[in-house]
């Protein structure tokens, strides 16, 4: 008890010990004063006002922070929303020309550099728009993967995109390089020339897409969906040398049409009749397309003849065209023996309603001639033939008799098979083919194609001996 009682005694003492410590560290704004001046010092007055004048700044600094957070947790207008749906979004205006090779530079389906515009989804479809101001734009390189799930009336976030953006391996170069930062103006932008350095087989899917977005801060706070195109694969361009050409160019290899592989037996078998590129194929499928089927064989099966006619219709044919001359005659066909115009007897037949009604038998002869000596052919552009065709003057006083002298030339040439024979034509642009029992087929562009028939085994066309000179 005697302990405790001396304990108890003592503890007043501590805590007076322990209020006395604390009366000393916080000294009085007036003793620090009487201190400083009792020392004749600027520099102690300075020296015993810091601690006092940094605790109270940091009280200060320390409420200041406690109201601004409490105004932000409790003002609506301050409140941290959510990214709003928008209803404008980046497009590319066509798809992309496949296949795509390293190095190779990008275009669209029709051979011209990739095209963006903005569109406004608000209503039932989606409607081309502007904007007042130019943005910038990032061209990007995607996972073939994105976005996930359905694409119809789908939304992305702007991290979502972000996070889909394909770099490139490690050690490589960029994966896309070349003018990959183009401007928006007036609602449409031109992308350069770009092109890929690494193939797309090194990732999960083996497909890439390319994509747009607005470069951060140039949009003024307005959310722009981003674009992207459709999945595709990068090949190197080591196999570009084999490539299907979309479109074919006249002059292309024949090998360039789809289900022709070069040095493979179709291919050899059309080289072995003279026939080696995409002009030559053309004219003989115009002119004789069973002697064409023959040539390619049975190996050739529907499916896949077809699928080369079809490649081989999208054949860009140009501006030239080559004229015939006759004594009576004049034709004028397109590339692939087509006939374009016919000036025969005077008479002259500038669209295919006129040339419908010439007598079928006859014009068949004078293209079958044409296709035979078409290397003494004269070529030149169609504007210019439009001209001489429109000099010939008026055919009714250089022909007063049309229809019975139209007939002679025809007997002449010696071409009045047996049988009577049905020229295939068509109108363009009408879905009206008049076509015979026997031979079907697809007549390009414009013009007039005539199926030639030959009565030889071979299916050889081989000028008349009978053919004037």
């Amino acid at each position: 008890m005697a302990a405790k009682r001396l304990f108890d005694e003592m503890e007043p003492d501590a805590d007076q010990r322990r209020i006395g410590r604390s009366i000393r560290t916080r000294p009085f704004f007036a003793s620090i004063i009487g201190e400083a001046f009792r020392g004749n010092s600027w520099q102690n007055i300075c020296t015993a006002l810091e601690p006092m004048l940094r605790r109270v700044v940091n009280e200060e600094v320390e409420r200041g922070l406690v109201r601004g957070a409490r105004s932000l947790t409790w003002s609506p207008s301050l409140r941290i929303h959510g990214p709003e749906p928008s209803n404008l979004q980046l497009i590319f205006s066509k798809n992309l020309s496949l296949p795509i090779f390293t190095g190779a530079k990008i275009r669209d389906a029709e051979n011209n550099p990739l095209l963006l515009c903005i569109v406004d989804k608000s209503g039932d479809e989606a409607v081309q728009t502007t904007l007042p101001y130019p943005i910038q734009l990032d061209i990007v390189v995607l996972d073939g993967d994105f976005p996930h799930g359905e694409l119809t009336n789908s939304t992305w976030s702007m991290e979502e995109f972000n996070n889909s953006i394909v770099k490139e391996r490690t050690g490589k170069r960029p994966l896309l390089v070349g003018d990959v930062l183009v401007t928006m103006r007036d609602g449409f932008a031109v992308v350069g020339d770009i092109e890929f350095t690494d193939n797309s087989h090194w990732i999960r899917g083996r497909k890439f897409r390319l994509g747009a977005r607005v470069v951060p801060g140039s949009c003024h706070g307005v959310r722009i969906l981003e674009a992207f195109t459709e999945p595709f694969a990068v090949r190197d361009h080591r196999g570009e040398l084999y490539r299907k050409h979309h479109p074919p160019m006249l002059n292309d290899d024949v090998w360039r049409l789809e289900n022709i592989s070069k040095d493979g037996a179709f291919h050899k078998r059309l080289a072995s009749k003279h026939i080696k590129t995409v002009q030559e194929f053309l004219k003989l499928f115009i002119v004789d397309p069973a002697k064409l089927r023959r040539i390619l064989g049975a190996g050739m099966s529907d499916k896949k003849w077809e699928a080369v006619i079809k490649h081989a219709n999208t054949c860009l044919m140009g501006n030239k065209v080559h004229i015939f001359h006759g004594p009576h005659y004049t034709l004028t066909l397109n590339p692939i023996c087509q006939l374009v115009r016919a000036v025969i007897n005077g008479q002259i037949y500038a669209n295919n309603q006129e040339l419908s009604s010439i007598n079928q038998a006859y014009v068949k002869s004078l293209v079958r001639e044409a296709y035979i000596n078409w290397n003494f052919l004269e070529e030149v552009d169609e504007l210019l033939s439009e001209t001489a065709l429109l000099t010939q003057g008026d055919p009714r006083e250089q022909c007063p008799n049309h229809h019975q002298t139209m007939e002679r030339p025809f007997q002449q040439l010696g071409y009045l098979p047996d049988k009577a024979t049905e020229i295939i034509y068509s109108d363009v642009g009408s879905s009206n083919w008049q076509t015979n029992s026997t031979y079907h087929g697809t007549l390009i562009d414009s013009g007039i194609g005539y199926y030639i028939m030959d009565s030889t085994v071979d299916g050889d066309l081989e000028p008349s001996k009978h053919f004037p000179c």
